[in-house]
C-alpha cells in the first residue's frame, strides 16, 4: 500500500513526520458502466473543448477557477498554486483538542491511517496517541491536501493514529424545510415502548454487516453469462412499509418479532396488554365505561332484587312449612293421647 501524501504532525513544540494511508477502498463498492443500449457498447466521457468542440488530449488540460461573482474562469498553473502562502501544505498543526462527541458527523470525511514516517517520530507517535486516549480528547487541525485546504480530526485507535478529513461548517446546510410543520407530543410510555424496541436489537454480528447486494449482484451476472436463472437467498421476509394507524402497537408487535427471530421468549402477554397506547386505552375505556358501567349495576341491582325477592320468598315459605309441620305434629301427639285413652277404657 502506497502513501496518498506525506506531511508533519505538529503538536505544540513536537514535530511527528507522519505518511497518510487510505483507510477506505472505493474499488469494492459496487459501480457500473455506462452502456448503449442498441449494442452494447461503452459510454465514456471525452474531454472535448466547449469552444471548439473537439477532444482534448490530457497534457492540453490545466485548471482554472470560476469566481462566485463573475462568469468568467480563471486559469491557474502549478507555479500558481505553488506560490500561495499555505502553511497547511506540508505541516497538519494541531488547532485545539476536544471531546469525540463534540464533532458533527455530517462533518466527516475520508478516513487515513497514519504511520511514523521515520525513527525518530515513533516515541512522539506513540505518546500522543496515548495522551488523547487517556485524555479522551481528539485533535483538531487543518492540512492541504491535493491542493485544497481542509479540517482535519486526529484520533486514536487501537494502536495507531486515524485523520479524518471534515467539511467546512459552511458546507453543512441547514435544516430548512426538513423538521415536521407542526409539533408533535410524545407520551412517555410511547418513548419506552421505543426504547425496549432499541434494547430488543441486540449486538451487531457479522451477517448483519455482509454486503448482500453485491453478493447477489454477482449471482445476476453469473446467471446471465451462463444462459440461467438466477438463484437468490432471500433469507427473511421483510415487513413491508405501510401507514402507521397505532403506532404504540406498531413498537409491541416490532419487540415480539424482534425476540421470536432471535428464538427469546415473548414473556407474558398480559404484560403487553397492559401498555397499550394511552388513547386507544382511553378510547376503550370511555367507550366500554358506560356500557360495561350501566350492564354492571343495572345486573348487579337486579341480582340484589331479585336475591332479595329470592330469600324473602324462601324465608316465607320456610316459615309455612315450619308451622305446618308444628301443626301435623300436635295433631298427631292428640290423636295418640285419644287411642291410647281409649285402650285403657276397654280393658
Amino acid at each position: 500500500m502506497r502513501p496518498t501524501a506525506k506531511f508533519s504532525i505538529s503538536f505544540g513544540l513536537v514535530t511527528i513526520p507522519v505518511a497518510a494511508y487510505n483507510a477506505t477502498d472505493t474499488s469494492a463498492s459496487v459501480s457500473f458502466v455506462r452502456i448503449h443500449t442498441a449494442d452494447g457498447g461503452r459510454v465514456r466521457n471525452q474531454p472535448v473543448c466547449s469552444l471548439e468542440g473537439v477532444e482534448v488530449s490530457p497534457d492540453e488540460i490545466g485548471r482554472g477557477y470560476r469566481p462566485h461573482d463573475a462568469d468568467v474562469v480563471v486559469p491557474l498553473s502549478d507555479e500558481d498554486l505553488d506560490a500561495l502562502p499555505l502553511p497547511t501544505a506540508k505541516t497538519l498543526t494541531i488547532l485545539a483538542f476536544v471531546a469525540g462527541g463534540d464533532i458533527d458527523p455530517l462533518q466527516m470525511g475520508k478516513g487515513y491511517y497514519l504511520a511514523t514516517d521515520s525513527p525518530a517520530a515513533a516515541k512522539p507517535y506513540v505518546l500522543l496517541r496515548e495522551a488523547m486516549e487517556r485524555h479522551e480528547r481528539v485533535g483538531l487541525g487543518k492540512i492541504a491536501l491535493h491542493g485544497r485546504e481542509t479540517l482535519a480530526m486526529i484520533r486514536p485507535m487501537g494502536d495507531a493514529l486515524v485523520m479524518q478529513v471534515l467539511l467546512w461548517p459552511h458546507q453543512i446546510r441547514p435544516m430548512d424545510g426538513v423538521l415536521p410543520e407542526r409539533e408533535v407530543e410524545v407520551h412517555p410510555n410511547e418513548v419506552a415502548a421505543a426504547e425496549t424496541l432499541m434494547d430488543s436489537f441486540g449486538e451487531l454480528s457479522e451477517e448483519d454487516l455482509h454486503d448482500h447486494y453485491r453478493e447477489a449482484l454477482d449471482e445476476l451476472v453469473s446467471a446471465k453469462l451462463a444462459h440461467r436463472e438466477p438463484e437468490f437467498d432471500t433469507g427473511e421476509e421483510q415487513p413491508s412499509g405501510g401507514q402507521v394507524m397505532d403506532l404504540m402497537a406498531a413498537l409491541q408487535d416490532s419487540v415480539r418479532a424482534a425476540k421470536r427471530s432471535r428464538g427469546e421468549d415473548e414473556g407474558d402477554e398480559g404484560r403487553a396488554a397492559a401498555k397499550r397506547p394511552a388513547k386507544k386505552a382511553a378510547a376503550k375505556t370511555s367507550t366500554a365505561s358506560g356500557t360495561k358501567t350501566g350492564t354492571k349495576s343495572g345486573t348487579k341491582s337486579g341480582a340484589k332484587t331479585a336475591s332479595g325477592a329470592a330469600t324473602k320468598s324462601a324465608a316465607k315459605k320456610s316459615t309455612a312449612a315450619q308451622s305446618a309441620t308444628k301443626k301435623t305434629a300436635a295433631k298427631t301427639t292428640a290423636k295418640k293421647k285419644t287411642a291410647g285413652r281409649g285402650s285403657r277404657r276397654a280393658g
